[in-house]
């Protein structure tokens, strides 16, 4: 009994040091098109190994590209987590991908797989863009490659362990490496061709390989990051195809308030799209509380321009300014009160994504209003050529201004708004001063705010 409850601690004993000894990894799966849900997916996942104490970070990298923007800021988080990243390329390392995967401390690669190819293209056609995008591009994959470091030959001299020219190599076809590639293409890596020129550190079929080549043996855990529902809501918000088009509903819904006070749907379809606007970026800590503060300031100042403050002037100009000064600052990463935080290329991406919806919201507004639009909402707008009610009256049309000057007769009693008719058309009116009884003579004396105002002739 004595010898079995001796074998029996052992045991523990062993099992416990074994758990004590157990190595974290946590895996980061990048296998889409590099974007606003693959930038937060990342956050989260980083943010989740550190709270597990994660030995290393293994991203598993099958992706063509896509966003340079979110690809570079995926790029600065992995070089500036404190523990190891091991980049695990399934496929496919393309284009931003290729971006990551140079970020990474090392580099394993599958047979058949690929990595480079990472010259800025236009998402419309696939065209390379001009050389002031290329140049950018070149730059970052060169900083990303010396990021990495000099390490020390056999006769003691230092050569880059990631060298920066291959690195540009893999953006400009014009850079030319001896011995790899000439200045006719773009450079992309094979499996081997990597490993020789020290772009990756080994072959792998599988994760465990990774990590059996990393020397953990069998004595690992991996904890592997699944986005839930809500990560890809917020992800689908946060595309900047989705956000221009919040701001077109929003711009759009605003200005058609504007024209035609008190139809209602127009706002309500500016507010639900402002909440889908701010709340993914406000969650996500991009936004700052002061920023919606400043949106919801600029609506009410817009709300008190129509209703309160009639006519276009300081009151509606501010508050269309405060609107777009929240919706432009609000894209803008780890923005805060101060403009100095501001880098230069997440405010010319905010202000591409503004005017992207503007431009929208003007087609928009246009076709809605024009003769070809639905006439459900050209009914409500005040810029239809003709408004007839059920009495066959007509409205005020595209020139009322030209019945200024003109006498007519009222048709029915006027206190103070009533019906005349001028030239032989029946029109709405309002008397300027006192009551004005059927049959008397009017005369027009001017037009303001979509009305005509008589007095007795």
């Amino acid at each position: 009994m004595r010898y079995l409850l001796t074998l029996i601690i052992g045991l523990c004993n062993l099992f416990s040091v074994y758990a004590d000894e157990l190595r974290c990894v946590y895996m980061l799966r990048l296998d889409d098109e590099i974007g606003s849900s693959t930038w937060r997916y990342t956050r989260e996942a980083l943010d989740e190994a550190e709270k597990e104490g994660a030995d290393m970070l293994l991203v598993h990298l099958n992706t063509y590209g896509g966003s340079v923007v979110h690809a570079d800021s995926i790029r600065t988080a992995l070089m500036r987590f404190p523990r190891p990243v091991v980049a695990f390329v399934d496929n496919n390392a393309a284009s931003a991908g290729a971006l990551i995967a140079l970020a990474c401390d090392s580099v394993y690669m599958c047979s058949g797989s690929s990595m480079g190819a990472a010259t800025v293209v236009n998402g419309n056609d696939g065209s390379a863009m001009p050389d002031k995008y290329q140049s950018y591009m070149r730059a970052m994959m060169r900083a990303t490659a010396e990021s990495h470091g000099k390490i020390a030959e056999s006769d003691s001299a230092l050569r880059w362990r990631r060298n920066p020219v291959i690195a540009e190599a893999m953006v400009d076809s014009r850079v030319e490496v001896d011995g790899l590639i000439d200045s006719t293409r773009v450079l992309t890596f094979t499996p081997e061709e990597a490993i020789k020129w020290g772009y990756a550190d080994g072959k792998a079929e599988s994760v465990d390989e990774v990590l059996s080549a990393l020397n953990y043996d069998n004595n690992y855990a991996v904890i592997e990051y699944h986005p839930t529902w809500m990560d890809h809501l917020i992800g689908f918000l946060t595309n900047p195809a989705v956000q221009a088009f919040l701001i077109m509903v929003i711009v759009g819904g605003i200005y058609m308030e504007m024209h035609s006070p008190g139809v209602g749907f127009p706002s309500a379809a500016a507010i639900i799209a402002a909440c889908l606007y701010f709340l993914p970026i406000y969650i996500t800590g991009i936004a700052s509380s002061w920023i919606i503060l400043l949106f919801v300031a600029g609506f009410i100042l817009v709300v008190l321009e129509m209703f309160v403050v009639p006519g276009f002037g300081v009151t509606g100009i501010s508050g269309i300014v405060c609107i777009s000064l929240a919706l432009i600052f609000g894209l803008i990463e780890n923005y805060t009160f101060s403009i100095t935080y501001a880098s230069s290329s997440s405010l010319w991406l905010s202000l591409g994504i503004f005017f992207a919806g503007l431009i929208l919201a003007v087609v928009a507004i246009w076709y809605l209003t024009s003769s070809h639009g639905p006439k459900w909402v050209r009914r409500h707008t005040d810029l239809m050529t003709e408004l007839r009610n059920s009495d066959g009256f007509i409205g005020v049309d595209m020139q009322p201004v030209r019945y200024v000057g003109h006498e007519g007769v009222a048709v029915t009693d006027m206190r103070p708004a009533g019906k005349v008719e001028i030239n032989g058309e029946t029109l709405d009116a309002v008397a300027v001063m006192g009551f004005i009884h059927a049959g008397t003579r009017v005369k027009v004396t001017k037009y303001e705010n979509a009305q005509i105002y008589v007095k007795e002739a």
